[in-house]
């Protein structure tokens, strides 16, 4: 045997690694709608630019028939490659291979290509299409998966951590998701969850189908525990890469600043689309299209918690994150979900040096029983923890209402936000004319001739006096009063102002947010 016969027999082994558990359960994948691991790796990345890592890793496995068992790739293929030129590393779990169940060398393999992408300060995207933890190997599966679950955890922060949930996702896998910054999946054809139907049954009695139970429905719109959902899978990995497009690699860099060649930074028609009366509701992704570069918008938790719109955007070129209130939904109040929403958005883009800007129209935190018994407190403290822990650049836009705590909470003067303005018709105070009328004077009202009469005047009078940016203003809480059409303008100027900024925080190990 010479060299050629050594090279050949490399090449066959590899191929061998390529195509996974065979031509049959590939095609059983693409029955399913799905691609396989490689197909989607490729689809994803720039062509050409995959690089593959420990191909030939082998599990060590040698009970319950295990002992002889081929496992190409050993269920799961990792690497490295450019999206849009950037590098990022990946996983993509390969469903053909003892349907992509993570046993110990599995989880070291996702493990040492976690660390390359730390040391390199590159995102990190994980393709899980997985039916769980690889019983035949015991207790050494779930070592495998601690090794990764520290690996999001304490480079969470770090470098960017993107999910795409593919095919099932069960047991202990889902916790790795859940540490991730983003988790995207497919409509169904994806599924998370704990306890799978059949084990639901036999413990409580309820009988409830795979994708009811943790599709890509319910944990867009009720868990809160993906951000996006798409028809196929292309769209997933498509959104992986426009998400990409927003990020910084790492904790250390800025993200991309994309051309623009916008001049006229005016908006003319941005006072005719915001109904003047401060009760009439209305989309705030108008403000937004009206504000940033055209069709730059990329929302985040889109059907989750809808009285809140999160998401990134460009502001002449430059990568933003928004946080806004949607009055189009519970008037735009703030909610325990809303809370859980805003405060982790927040978060990822203080970690990645993504300025903040905040549009404002809130009532207040919603009141009620069920949200007094669910925590309110405990969620709407994770705002305000999350705004004054940010050190980013964050600026505030107040359109209409700001009323009590939920003014304080939405990155006020007070808990740090670096610039405040208000549009002339925007009303900040504790709370809203008519209900602080009726309290103030009360027995005015009470003891008029005509007390309707009175207590309309009693609310112009509240109005007139507090409900208008002036008198803020006047406090320095607000620091300019704009006009509507140069909203745009006002914030390109702001957001260069800051581009410099640095603020330290007192030296801890890490504060104790109300989790």
């Amino acid at each position: 045997m010479d060299i050629y016969d050594k090279i050949s027999e490399l090449y066959d082994k590899r191929r061998k690694t390529e195509l996974g558990g065979g031509d049959e359960r590939i095609d059983k994948q693409h029955q399913k709608g799905k691609m396989t691991a490689r197909e989607r790796i490729d689809y994803l990345l720039d062509d050409g630019t995959f690089i593959e890592l420990n191909p030939f890793i082998e599990h060590r496995g040698d009970d319950f028939g295990m002992n002889g068992q081929s496992a190409p790739g050993e269920g799961v293929v990792t690497g490295f490659g450019k999206i849009d030129g950037r590098d990022v590393y990946l996983f993509a779990q390969d469903f053909t291979v003892f349907g992509g169940a993570l046993g110990e060398m599995h989880g070291k393999k996702i493990a040492a290509v976690m660390d390359l992408a730390a040391k390199n300060g590159t995102p990190f995207i994980g393709l899980n299409d997985s039916g769980g933890a690889r019983i035949q190997e015991g207790v050494s599966s779930l070592d495998g998966y601690g090794h990764v679950f520290y690996r999001n955890s304490i480079y969470s922060g770090v470098i960017p951590q993107i999910s795409v949930i593919m095919g099932p996702c069960a047991g202990g896998a889902v916790y790795s998701p859940a540490i991730t910054d983003f988790v995207i999946m497919v409509e169904e054809t994806s599924q998370m969850f704990i306890t799978g139907p059949k084990v639901i049954e036999t413990v409580t009695g309820e009988n409830i189908s795979s994708e009811d139970l943790g599709g890509a429905y319910v944990h867009n719109t009720k868990s809160g525990n993906a951000h996006l959902k798409t028809k196929d899978e292309e769209t997933a990995l498509d959104s992986v890469k426009e998400l990409i497009s927003y990020l910084p690699s790492n904790n250390e860099e800025k993200a991309p600043v994309k051309n623009t060649d916008v001049s006229d930074h005016y908006r003319p028609d941005i006072t005719d689309k915001i109904p003047f009366d401060p009760v009439r509701p209305y989309d705030v992704r108008v403000i937004i299209d009206e504000v940033v570069d055209k069709d730059s918008f990329f929302e985040i938790h889109k059907d989750f918690a809808k009285n809140i719109v999160v998401g990134f955007a460009r502001l002449n070129g430059k990568t933003i994150g928004l946080v806004c209130n949607q009055p189009k939904y519970m008037a735009g109040g703030l909610d325990i979900d809303s809370s859980d929403k805003a405060s982790r958005f927040i978060r990822f883009c203080d970690a990645f040096n993504i300025p903040i800007i905040t549009f404002e129209d809130v009532t207040g935190f919603f009141p009620g029983i069920k949200q007094e018994h669910g925590g309110i407190i405990r969620h709407g403290a994770k705002i305000l923890y999350a705004y004054s822990e940010a050190t980013v650049p964050k600026l505030t836009v107040i359109t209409r209402k700001a009323y009590g705590g939920a003014y304080v909470a939405l990155n006020s003067k007070s808990i740090g936000a670096d610039l405040v303005y208000a549009w002339p018709n925007a009303e900040i105070a504790v709370m809203g004319p008519e209900g602080a009328a009726n309290i103030i004077f009360a027995k005015e009202i009470k003891e008029s001739d005509n007390p309707e009469e009175t207590r309309q005047n009693k609310i112009n009078e509240y109005r007139e006096r507090f409900a208008n940016p002036y008198v803020a203003a006047g406090l320095g809480m607000v620091d300019d009063v704009i006009d509507p059409r140069e909203t745009r303008s006002t914030l390109i100027n702001a957001l260069d102002m800051l581009k410099n900024k640095r603020e330290e925080r007192p030296k801890k190990k890490h504060g104790n947010i109300p989790l």
